[in-house]
This record gives structure tokens, C-alpha cells and sequence, in this order.
């Protein structure tokens, strides 16, 4: 049975976290949304100019690209080459080291992208990409581009405004943020019906990541909370990892990931301000999928 989790029941229980646990990593960025590790635990974020920053692990940046355009989920491959989700462009770039901005993926020839949100490598090389639709239009999709570059339509429905995605650590299920439902969802990589992980209602939810011992982690762009969900499965117990009520350090958290050569330091991107913030974990993250670099 799929877990229900009304927001007014995380108002009652204790965070496993104070919000007092989380520091802020970077000041100064242009409203993050997007945030990624890359292969060696390096920390990428977006900004809603198009900016793309590089962010050490004690907090120095620099900015290392400028599409024009706006920024959501990024993700990298083996060679340190950057996909990012552009809203203002309607398209998935790719970013290489020295800065240069190439077109990625524009949709499917049948279905242009409108919202590209956020992008996942599978273990295959594929890369899964939400495109959102519009807010309240129930028209989002998947798309998936091949490793031959070709772009296709995810026949599975996942129409009310799919987000974040991830894939947990044995690479059995994509898992998809659906903000609308709200909830999460999960489809098998070879290939079945997708299943309800979890409903949050009273929740927007944005983005995911997983820790090496299979939580999920749930952040909400609304209310200020990241979840964890043992195990990742449903009906599994649900955790208020943080909740920040003023919305001060925690602040609207969209994309989340673990990062730092040990991929135990939690990054949050909050849209609503200019900053990242930043905790040590327990458990690392799992590690993510970076296929190689063609040219």
C-alpha cells in the first residue's frame, strides 16, 4: 500500500536534523535551483541567467559558463562535460570544461521540449529528462536520449509535472518526482508499469537523491522540508530529515545532492535565495552514473 503523508503530520514530529545542522556553503549565486556532483565529488550549480558555477568544497566559486537562458538540473559525464536543463532555451545543453555551450537535445521529433527540468544518467548511458509542461497544464512527459543521441518519447504517462529524477543504488527503477500528483513515482529501467512510491499531499515536491543505504531523499520546493523514505519503496517509513518553517536555511529546497570526494556533504539549492547550504551526512550518497565522453 502506498504511503499518504499529509504536510500537517510533519508539523508534529521531530526533524532527525536541526535546520542549526545546516551551514551555508556558497553566498552570492543567481536563485540556484539546479545543483549536481561530478565524478571526483565536485559540486556544480545553475543560475536563472544560464549562469553554471563551480563550487568547492569550502565554498569558493567561480563561473564557468553562461547560456543565456536559465538553468534547472544539471548532470555530468565521465569526462566532466555538464548537462543542464535550460528553461529559457527549451533544451538540454551540454557544457564542456572550457565553457563552450552546444545543444544537446531539443525533444523528440514529434514532441519539442518546453520545460526541461531535470536530467539522469542511467547505467546504460541513457539520459532520462523531465520536461515539466506547464504549471497545472497536465502535459509534462519523459523523454530519454539515447547513447547514439537520438531522442525519444517515454511512453509511461507522467503528465503532472514531473521534476527531479534519480535511480537508486542497484539501477532497477527510475524514480520521478511528480509535483502535481504530488508524490513520487517509479518506472522498472527494463522495462513494466510504473508504481506510486509515495503521496505527499500539502507538498510540492522537487527534487531526489539517494544515499548508499537506499533512502530517498525528498526535497520540497513547499513547504521548506526534506523527507527520507526508508529504503526508497513504498509504504516504507517516511522522515522529516529537516524543516525550516522561516524558510531562511532551507529556503523553497529544490534540487539536492551528495557531494565531496566521500559524497558525504548534502547540498541543498534553495530557488528562493542566493545561497547553497550544506551538511555532513552518515551514510554517503550513492554514487551516481557518469558514462563516457564522446566527442
Amino acid at each position: 500500500m502506498q504511503t499518504v503523508w499529509d504536510v500537517r503530520t510533519a508539523l508534529a514530529i521531530e526533524p532527525l536534523l536541526p535546520v542549526s545542522a545546516f551551514t551555508t556553503l556558497v553566498d552570492g549565486l543567481d536563485h540556484p535551483e539546479g545543483v549536481t556532483c561530478g565524478p571526483h565529488g565536485e559540486i556544480y550549480a545553475g543560475g536563472e541567467a544560464g549562469q553554471l558555477y563551480a563550487v568547492a568544497t569550502d565554498g569558493s566559486v567561480r563561473q564557468l559558463a553562461s547560456t543565456g537562458g536559465f538553468l534547472l538540473g544539471l548532470c555530468l559525464d565521465a569526462g566532466g562535460n555538464v548537462y543542464a536543463c535550460d528553461n529559457g532555451r527549451h533544451e538540454v545543453v551540454r557544457i564542456a570544461a572550457d565553457g563552450s555551450v552546444r545543444t544537446w537535445s531539443r525533444g523528440a521529433p514529434d514532441r519539442p521540449m518546453r520545460t526541461p527540468n531535470y536530467p539522469v544518467f542511467a547505467p546504460d548511458g541513457s539520459l532520462y529528462v523531465s520536461d515539466s509542461g506547464r504549471w497545472n497544464g497536465n502535459d509534462g512527459c519523459l523523454f530519454r536520449i539515447g547513447p547514439d543521441g537520438v531522442t525519444s518519447l517515454v511512453t509511461e504517462p507522467f503528465t503532472a509535472f514531473p521534476n527531479g529524477l534519480a535511480i537508486d543504488p542497484g539501477a532497477r527503477f527510475l524514480y520521478v518526482v511528480l509535483s502535481q500528483l504530488p508524490g513520487v513515482v517509479r518506472m522498472p529501467l527494463e522495462g513494466g508499469e510504473p508504481e506510486h512510491v509515495i503521496h505527499l499531499p500539502g507538498n510540492v515536491p522537487d527534487g531526489l537523491a539517494f544515499d548508499e543505504g537506499g533512502h530517498l531523499y525528498i526535497s520540497c520546493y513547499t513547504p521548506s522540508v526534506i523527507y527520507r523514505l526508508d529504503g526508497g519503496e513504498p509504504g516504507g517509513q517516511l522522515d522529516v530529515l529537516v524543516a525550516d518553517w522561516e524558510a531562511t536555511a532551507i529556503a523553497a529546497p529544490t534540487n539536492i545532492a551528495f557531494c565531496g570526494a566521500d559524497r558525504r556533504q548534502l547540498v541543498v539549492a534553495s530557488l528562493s535565495r542566493w545561497h547553497l547550504a550544506t551538511t555532513r551526512m552518515d551514510v554517503p550518497g550513492a554514487r551516481l552514473f557518469y558514462p563516457l565522453a564522446d566527442s
